[in-house]
């Protein structure tokens, strides 16, 4: 058994690390005990040393299960990083030849490898299971564990073989991590890794600065969206649609009314579509009309609003996609536009394919559909949905919570529904009992009979679409559940059977009409500038200043940086620098013109200053920041440097760029010099200098990662963004 205070001894001897984030510690030690253990956690979170320190303390090899061929080598050359022993970590893919690989087992036999990395096709192979058997092993860790699930959003059926080849090799504990799972994705994993009894860490899905909205789609949707983006001009956005040919009609009407608009989809030539990412990038469009298939390797922070023209297929989709707005933590507008019509469509783009998708794509399209039509907090819902309690009735900041119905008691219905549900053997979904309850006489009632019961419509006077809303609010109460086992089948819990015995006050709101075409005007969540004229002005002249210089805009100066000086109108170049995002070096290079366009736009307007000047400038960062700044200073090796703040090398990238974009200029040659060949140093600065965007994604497609290492390349991006942009 292990103690906390061995735990705490052992990161600090292996890793450097003087403390643990989040849920590490108990994550850790529930492992080391022995016991299956499902962590949900998002990016950034730490969740490779969840696996990686109790693999070091444990007996034996662990097995690390992940479908990310391209990060194995990452993985393995940072723990080599921590140890004397290159063999003490390896990966076993595609990727390696015949020699290589009996490189890997002899390591393996010694008992030097703490670490093995398998792509789950190489693990099925019948040879490694064969070498995996002699092998003892501590525990197996399944990253990227959503991939298990149908219901999930990465479905990977090789993922499926996993536990039974565990059984074939040795039944050991099992850690599985994800970024992202829904009960119902969750419940899969662990059902099909026989861990249902694990114990599972959570961590938040609540993104605060988004604000949530959804609008009928009428025919004057479109005229509707042209209104909302000339009210939010110069603001960075994304309009999502379900087909090729409507992101391209959109688009080039959106072009005819003067907004600068360009089309993304998987039918374009790689070409185009790639000219077009970058124009977004580069802000040389304000708009991209796309599909799904734009935003995966967009690392834009400063995206400003998210329109749905067309409901998503699920609220998994719809979470993920509304969530490259905002991501600097400023405004972030979700506008989604829904029609009963549109979920008809995807329900028809289901036919023809296996009963069971069919059945899971109803499913996740009913889950949407409550979504849309609800009238309480769009937040709470969401969350709901990701197995997480919201404890705040009002979020203030969604539609449903800025602008909330009348509450009506609906105490009776709410005992009408539970009873019918116990009544009905809890075998119905939530439409088949609301028309029960309601005395609606559709065709399934007609064909289950279910209108000779003597409870049918035992609430005749209600609307279906009023007792569909007791039944939503119901579960979200936690009086009704829905069995996620049985596609959507609904259940009285503990709490809604002492409601019966005992029936209180149940207040609820109707679902939303929406057959009225209310106009669509955007509340705003504060994170605007306070003088929409200079900041209008400010990004026009960064756009004249990038161009200048053939640099990206928010290399110049990012939107925050704008905000900030639109609201307190620094006129000298001292002033400038206790801007947020400001740097001495910023403030030389480009803050000239700012400031004198700030003191005419001043004087002109005859604007009295705030007489107490007093913002956060890049000094007053957070003390990790600074730690790692005066690491860099001291030419600390920077795998070290990561090591002594509990990070793996990845997470100081993380840092290290947020640092050079907030203004800061860090020299990391000495470094960069010391691990990498001057030929390849400048190749890939030359690549950045001439390139139009610094997108990573584009940058590892466009050089290529046979040729070039991923941290090769964020390193030189660091550089070049260091010394181009501050």
């Amino acid at each position: 058994m292990y103690d906390k205070n061995q735990l705490s001894a052992e990161v600090k001897k292996f890793f450097g690390f003087d403390t643990f984030k989040g849920n590490q510690e108990d994550i850790i030690m529930n492992l080391l005990n022995e016991q299956d253990t499902f962590v949900l956690m998002p990016t950034g979170g730490g969740k490779s040393l969840c696996y990686q320190l109790p693999s070091l303390m444990m007996e034996g090899t662990a097995i690390v299960i992940s479908p990310l061929i391209a990060l194995m080598k990452n993985q393995v050359d940072a723990m080599r990083n921590y140890s004397e022993e290159d063999g003490i970590a390896h990966f076993l893919n595609s990727s390696l030849n015949k020699q290589a690989i009996e490189q890997v087992k002899e390591d393996i036999k010694k008992g030097k490898t703490k670490l093995l990395y398998v792509a789950p096709e190489s693990l099925t192979k019948e040879e490694n299971i064969e070498f995996l058997k002699s092998v003892k092993i501590s525990f197996y860790a399944v990253d990227e564990a959503h991939c298990i699930s149908e219901w999930g959003h990465d479905f990977r059926p090789e993922y499926r073989r996993i536990r039974p080849i565990i059984n074939e090799i040795g039944s050991r504990p099992i850690i599985a991590l994800t970024a992202t799972a829904t009960p119902k994705v969750q419940s899969d994993i662990q059902k099909n890794l026989a861990m249902t009894e694990a114990k599972v860490f959570k961590s938040s899905f609540n993104r605060e600065n988004l604000y949530y909205e959804v609008r009928p789609k009428t025919k004057d949707v479109d005229r509707d969206i042209i209104r909302f983006i000339k009210a939010n001009e110069g603001k960075s956005g994304i309009i999502y649609c379900l087909s090729r040919k409507k992101v391209e009609e959109l688009a080039a009407l959106l072009q005819v009314n003067g907004i600068k608009a360009l089309p993304y989809h998987a039918g374009m030539d790689s070409a185009t579509r790639s000219a077009n990412q970058d124009s977004f990038l580069l802000e040389k469009v304000d708009v991209i009309v796309a599909t799904i298939a734009f935003g995966m390797g967009i690392d834009k922070p400063d995206v400003r609003f998210v329109i749905h023209y067309d409901i998503p297929k699920s609220l998994e989709g719809y979470y993920q996609e509304t969530g490259r707005a905002g991501r600097d933590g400023g405004e972030g507008k979700c506008i989604t536009f829904y029609s009963k019509k549109d979920l008809d469509k995807l329900e028809k783009f289901m036919q023809g394919k296996p009963h069971n998708e069919q059945e899971i794509g109803k499913q996740l399209l009913v889950e949407t559909a409550s979504y849309a039509e609800s009238s309480i907090c769009r937040r709470k819902q969401l969350l709901h949905y990701f197995g997480e309690e919201y404890d705040l009735d009002n979020c203030g900041n969604c539609d449903n919570c800025l602008h909330p119905k009348k509450q009506v008691e609906a105490r009776e219905e709410l005992c009408a529904c539970l009873e019918v549900i116990l009544a009905l053997k809890e075998r119905y979904k939530l439409d088949c009992v609301a028309n029960v309850v309601a005395g609606n006489l559709t065709a399934e009632v007609k064909s289950f009979r279910h209108d000779e019961l003597d409870f049918f419509g035992i609430c005749s006077d209600s609307d279906p679409r009023f007792i569909s809303a007791v039944i939503r609010q119901g579960i979200i109460s936690g009086y009704i559940e829905k069995d996620i086992e049985n596609y959507g089948l609904l259940k009285v819990t503990k709490r809604g059977r002492q409601f019966l015995d005992n029936p209180q006050s149940f207040m609820v709101v109707e679902d939303a009409d929406y057959s009225d075409n209310d106009e669509m005007e955007m509340p705003s969540n504060g994170a605007g500038a306070i003088d929409p004229e200079l900041f209008s002005m400010l990004k026009d002249l960064r756009k004249q200043v990038a161009r200048r210089h053939d640099l990206p805009p928010y290399v110049i100066f990012q939107d925050p940086s704008l905000e900030a000086m639109a609201t307190t109108y620094p006129i000298t170049i001292d002033e400038l620098k206790l801007i947020p995002g400001v740097g001495d070096g910023k403030a030389k290079r480009y803050g000239k013109e700012f400031v004198e366009l700030i003191k005419r736009h001043v004087d002109e307007n005859e604007i009295e200053r705030p007489e107490d000047f007093r913002m956060r400038a890049m000094p007053n960062k957070s003390n990790a920041k600074i730690y790692l700044i005066q690491g860099i200073d001291r030419k600390t090796d920077l795998v070290a440097l990561a090591a002594s703040r509990g990070m793996d090398f990845n997470e100081l990238l993380d840092e290290l760029e947020a640092i050079v974009y907030s203004g800061y200029k860090i020299n990391i040659d000495y470094y960069i010099n010391d691990q990498m060949d001057e030929d390849i140093q400048e190749d890939i600065f030359d690549y950045f200098r001439n390139s139009e965007t610094d997108d990573l994604q584009t940058a590892f497609d466009t050089l290529g990662l046979e040729d070039y290492k991923e941290e090769e390349i964020r390193l030189v991006r660091i550089k070049f963004l260091s010394e181009m942009g501050n």
